[in-house]
């Protein structure tokens, strides 16, 4: 697996620190021609074989809109250039037979005997899919096929690189047993390989970023009814840049963290007589918090209903395809959304608050953490010509804190899931 990129210090000189000389190193994603025939020369190492083609999809970021996908909120994704690539066969067999380039764990299982206490690990995230498919796959036809994994979204830093995989799997599943699936359909089939069978909680916004997304553009999605369309979001020839810093703290969705902010937002919603905190009205903020007994309980509720205001308002902002006129506003929402990310839903830890301190510090005009929190990424919206000091103040901070140094790299808007070759 090729590494996104490192923040390394560099020597320091005898008069100073290595705080001081630390220095960040930018990378783009692998190219994905030259990732899908990795995975194809992987494929026939493991099996022997050539593949019947490569497919692949994107991990994600999370511009803003964080923590509202399970209320039927509103979130503004975009995919990364970072993919998953899963080289795949038929066979004529019923045999499902899963390798990774990432991991040792080899599954080799009746694909008419899943369950989701047969599969566990990465593997549960593949078998998951052709779990969820399989009731459009006819009775007389055969589920055998293999599959070789090779997963370049880096693990653990809250770019889904769970849903990339599931999402790589869905198509090649799809092209190799012909079902007749739509885009919708295969993000619902990995929601539910995700939440049904490998056991985590998800509310489909990764899932729905990794295939319905557009190169050059963010991904506008309505969790209520999960209808899409593209935003506008071309930062390189506006003189932008996205600049993800990987933190490198460890996280899980599949914890109890995640699992109680997403009780605390129902309570909410019970607790104002409201299907969702989607039905909120953002302009009665005061007024429905005041209804809500429980101190925690309310904090979490204002997270969400503002945080779901602040995607409309991101929306419209960039609804005439600038963002350079706009950076001023973009940014102050951005860090608006950290800010009740870290004090009212309680989801940062040091590292990622320490990221998005000294990228503010150091001149974006925005910064925030991504993902699902307790660890992961931060992003940080700056000049395209001062992402490496971004960068550096960041890997400077971190140094002093004491961290293990992050790494770093830039996001381009990228396509959804698709055949490679």
């Amino acid at each position: 697996m090729t590494a996104p990129v490192s923040a390394s210090p560099a020597a320091p000189a005898a008069d100073q620190s290595a705080a001081d000389a630390t220095v960040a190193v930018l990378s783009a994603a692998p190219d994905r021609s030259e990732a899908a025939d990795r995975a194809a020369a992987l494929f026939e190492e493991a099996y022997g074989y050539q593949p019947d083609g490569v497919w692949s999809a994107p991990g994600r970021v999370n511009i803003i809109g964080e923590h509202v996908d399970y209320q039927d909120g509103l979130c503004l994704p975009m995919a990364i250039s970072h993919r998953c690539f899963a080289a795949a066969a038929r066979t004529p067999t019923d045999r499902l037979r899963l390798r990774s380039a990432q991991d040792a764990t080899i599954l080799d299982i009746d694909a008419r005997e899943l369950t989701p206490e047969a599969v566990t690990g990465w593997p549960a995230y593949v078998a998951g899919v052709l779990w969820a498919l399989g009731k459009r796959i006819s009775g007389g036809s055969t589920r055998g096929m293999d599959i070789m994994i090779d997963g370049q979204v880096p693990l653990g830093a809250g770019l889904s690189s769970s849903a990339a995989l599931e999402c790589a799997a869905a198509e090649a599943i799809e092209a190799l047993l012909t079902l007749g699936t739509t885009p919708l359909e295969r993000v619902r089939a990995a929601i539910t390989a995700e939440t049904d069978f490998a056991g985590a909680s998800t509310g489909g916004l990764d899932q729905s970023a990794s295939v319905l997304s557009h190169e050059g553009h963010a991904l506008y999605l309505d969790c209520r009814d999960f209808s899409t369309r593209p935003v506008p979001w071309d930062l390189a020839s506006q003189g932008l840049a996205l600049l993800i810093t990987d933190t490198r703290a460890e996280h899980s969705h599949v914890d109890g963290e995640y699992t109680a902010r997403r009780a605390d937002s129902e309570r909410a919603a019970e607790a104002l007589d409201l299907p969702t905190l989607r039905d909120a009205d953002p302009a009665r903020l005061e007024e429905h918090l005041a209804v809500i007994e429980d101190e925690v309980v309310r904090r979490r509720a204002r997270h969400v209903i503002t945080e779901i205001d602040r995607v409309a308002r991101f929306d419209a902002l960039l609804a005439d395809g600038t963002v350079r006129e706009h950076v001023t506003e973009l940014g102050a929402l951005l860090n608006a959304s950290h800010d009740s990310l870290r004090d009212d839903y309680e989801v940062t830890v040091a590292q990622l608050d320490v990221a998005v301190d000294a990228a503010r510090a150091a001149g974006a005009h925005g910064a925030r953490m991504t993902g699902g929190g307790f660890g992961g990424s931060t992003i940080a919206l700056v000049e395209a010509d001062q992402a490496q000091a971004v960068a550096d103040a960041i890997a400077t901070a971190f140094a002093e804190h004491g961290f293990t140094a992050p790494e770093f790299f830039l996001a381009l808007p990228s396509e959804g899931a698709g055949q490679d070759r």
